[in-house]
């Protein structure tokens, strides 16, 4: 499966502080830092490429290459290692909360061949100049972070002028209720599924780093969204030619199925032939997703949504 398709945990208690989100979502993203890619099956060949550019390529209107770039909540490299292997960035910058992650991305990125600098820091305080990037973007970070309006205000601050921004696979709440659906039937044939697969059932425990860190997990999320309320977000912070696009519905009901009768498994019992059957099936579907139904029904249906925006000065 591709990393496009991501858990979503329930979102963090309302009384949990700020201060306390950060440091959650630290100490989980350093405990799954070591298998995360492998969980995720995230790929820095050419078809990890292919679903990072075509990503960027809907988020921007098409491809184009940027001077330097700012990943926020870059975890193990999987946007700016390709892209980089692309050539669509010169000089990457990539930072998270989490040291753990980075020092995944640095060793993805020397067994790559690829310079690009690490820097841990908090996305709602950059240590970075004014005016420093052409291109700020992230995937599947927004709805970690607790105040929005002011990281937006420092993703603003270190654009250059005519500087573009994007932040592609947040969490879109409606979205998010329909997948559950398909989620909850593949858990309730799971036992059937094991027996035609010949499959064990899954051990006791948790990847992730383990029983503790998966104990982490519901506090990591704080904000699914709706279009309007993403956009605001963005034009608030007084970025101009604010777009939101939604992204994969049938792929991600496909995927999430899947997903849900796998984890169900001891993963090395699962024949291979059904591993290719629902990774070809996923990018059929998300073929279908991008040619058929993102240009026609309304973004808040779907399972990701595709913030845009660019700097006006």
């Amino acid at each position: 499966m591709n990393a496009s398709v991501h858990s979503r945990a329930m979102p963090a208690p309302a009384t949990a502080t700020a201060e306390e989100i950060r440091s959650v979502n630290a100490r989980y993203h350093d405990g799954a830092a070591a298998d995360y890619d492998a969980k995720w099956g995230i790929d820095y060949g050419e078809v990890g490429r292919q679903q990072v550019l075509g990503k960027v390529a809907k988020a921007l209107g098409g491809a184009r290459r940027f001077e330097r770039s700012l990943e926020i909540g870059a975890g193990t490299g999987y946007f700016s290692l390709n892209m980089l292997q692309a050539g669509m960035v010169g000089d990457a910058v990539c930072t998270d909360i989490s040291p753990g992650m980075l020092d995944a991305l640095q060793a993805n990125a020397v067994r790559l061949g690829l310079d690009v600098a690490t820097v841990a820091c908090d996305a709602e305080e950059l240590p970075f100049e004014d005016a420093s990037f052409d291109l700020v973007f992230g995937h599947a970070v927004l709805h970690h972070l607790p105040d929005l309006d002011r990281a937006f205000g420092e993703f603003r601050r270190v654009l250059r002028p005519g500087g573009r921004l994007f932040f592609a696979g947040e969490p879109s709440r409606y979205g998010d209720r329909i997948a559950n659906v398909p989620k909850r039937a593949a858990i309730y044939v799971a036992p059937l599924w094991r027996r035609l697969m010949r499959a064990s059932p899954a051990a006791d425990g948790h990847r992730d780093g383990g029983e503790a860190n998966h104990q982490l997990e519901a506090l990591v999320d704080v904000h699914a969204f709706t279009p309007d309320e993403l956009s605001a977000v963005a034009r608030r912070a007084g970025l101009r030619y604010v777009g939101v696009r939604g992204e994969e519905l049938l792929a991600n009901w496909f995927g999430w199925a899947n997903r849900a009768l796998e984890a169900t498994a001891d993963p090395d019992t699962v024949p291979w032939g059904w591993k290719v059957y629902a990774f070809k099936g996923y990018l059929a579907f998300q073929k279908v997703d991008r040619r058929l139904l993102e240009p026609r029904l309304p973004p808040a249906i779907f399972y990701n949504l595709i913030l845009s925006g660019t700097e006006p000065r």
